[in-house]
């Protein structure tokens, strides 16, 4: 009898329907004031939101047919293609909410290559980072290598970051601001894969100081930068190599400080500063800026335990919240599902995060583990970012909660993601390169 070994992982599948269906019933409650009586028509947001989870259930059951080999041998041209589209975007693509960052074909069929562009690039850090021998600094072998220090950086692992910081520069070109940080959750495959963790505490510092430097004048923290530098440096002395990088680090710091506040009054626009100063507590604007997230709190907050039952929330059944069904479709999930119900989402999200990190390290491919990696943080940045501004904990910057806010590209490109690992982890008792 041949040897069986194809290993579904059901319960991920069982958790993207979940979600998916989940999220439909949503989009339904939050755009059915477009119904014109025809429960299918592609004229309204939740039927065209119907079409695209059947082109989604499609393609996602054609992977399943797919040679796993196929996914490593062509990871090149598919990162080719996607690089493809985010340069034309920028010459043909059409300004939607002030990015442009779409192709626009008819006014209901849109495609917005930054989605694609994240399983491309997921896929082809993985085949890289797969059969190269490269240093980061790290040992690579744990989870957990937090204080190891970047002793050398090879010439691959700068390979590996171009990868990564391509496709980003693009999105970046594009005004895509929300898209751009949630591709910047795949840094988090390089600290898996060696890189050491001093980058997690400075990418913490980044924070800090970005909102103290809206708060406080740039010259008084670029100050007390230095000084804790120059001390840090005393302290370290004994070592040159650590207090090289003490000094290194505050000069680094203070460069960034002073480049934060000139991007901050400088280059970003009206808007998108008035959110970031609406959310420190500068600047008060409940019919500007803040009226978005003020009236997603009080649709969440109105939910109470329970909810007020599906189809019977009045925030989401007036529209007190713009575009609800899009960025703010959490909202709608507070208010008629409550507590309880926004809970069970969490839980689902959770639920499949966890499965794809646990099934990721039980791969015996690296190319698998790697995209695995990929796939997790693409989703835990898009979950964390979407719900944390449903709430008002991080400034509206316009990215979709996975697999269930509506939006063709994004639920189709989120699948592809999902279900590449799926179809990977079937097969690993296989070893792929």
């Amino acid at each position: 009898m041949a040897r069986r070994d194809t290993h579904i992982d059901w319960l991920m599948i069982v958790l993207y329907l979940f979600i998916v269906f989940f999220g439909w019933m949503n989009v339904y409650a939050a755009s059915q004031m477009e119904s014109n009586g025809e429960f299918f028509s592609l004229s309204t947001s939740y039927g065209r939101q119907l079409l695209w989870i059947g082109i989604s259930l499609a393609a996602a059951f054609g992977i399943m047919f797919f040679n796993s080999y196929f996914f490593s041998a062509f990871a090149y041209p598919i990162y080719g293609l996607a690089l493809l589209f985010l340069g034309g975007v920028l010459i043909v693509g059409q300004a939607v909410a002030g990015s442009k960052s779409w192709f626009v074909i008819t006014e209901s069929l849109k495609f917005q290559p930054s989605e694609f562009g994240k399983f491309a690039t997921a896929l082809v850090m993985a085949k890289f980072m797969g059969e190269k021998s490269f240093s980061f600094g790290g040992p690579g072998s744990t989870l957990f290598h937090f204080f190891d220090l970047p002793v050398k950086l090879s010439r691959e692992g700068f390979f590996a970051l171009a990868l990564f910081f391509v496709p980003a520069a693009l999105i970046l070109l594009e005004n895509d601001t929300g898209s751009t940080i949630a591709f910047a959750a795949l840094f988090l495959v390089f600290y898996r894969e060696g890189f050491t963790g001093l980058v997690l505490v400075y990418a913490l510092l980044a924070v800090v100081l970005l909102i103290s430097t809206v708060l406080v004048d740039k010259f008084i923290i670029i100050a007390v930068v230095l000084g804790i530098a120059a001390l840090l440096a005393l302290l370290l002395r004994r070592s040159r190599g650590l207090m090289a990088l003490a000094i290194l680090s505050g000069v680094v710091f203070s460069g960034y400080v002073y480049g934060t506040d000139y991007l901050i009054n400088n280059v970003l626009q009206k808007h998108q500063r008035d959110r970031i100063l609406v959310l420190v507590g500068k600047v008060k604007d409940p019919k500007g800026v803040e009226y978005n997230v003020n009236q997603s709190k009080i649709a969440i907050g109105s939910g109470g335990l329970v909810g007020k039952g599906y189809l019977e929330g009045t925030q989401t059944r007036y529209r007190f919240v713009p575009k609800q069904y899009t960025d703010f479709i959490f909202s709608a999930v507070g208010e008629e599902w409550g507590f309880l119900g926004a809970s069970l989402l969490i839980l689902a999200y959770i639920g499949l995060l966890s499965r794809i990190v646990l099934n990721a390290e039980r791969q015996k491919s690296r190319f698998s583990r790697i995209y695995g990696y990929g796939v997790a943080s693409i989703l835990f940045a898009h979950i964390t970012i979407n719900i944390g501004m449903c709430i008002g904990l991080v400034p509206t910057i316009g990215i979709p909660l996975p697999m269930f806010s509506y939006g063709g590209s994004s639920l189709f490109s989120f699948t592809i993601l999902i279900f590449t690992f799926i179809k990977l982890d079937s097969k690993r008792s296989a070893i792929l390169s």
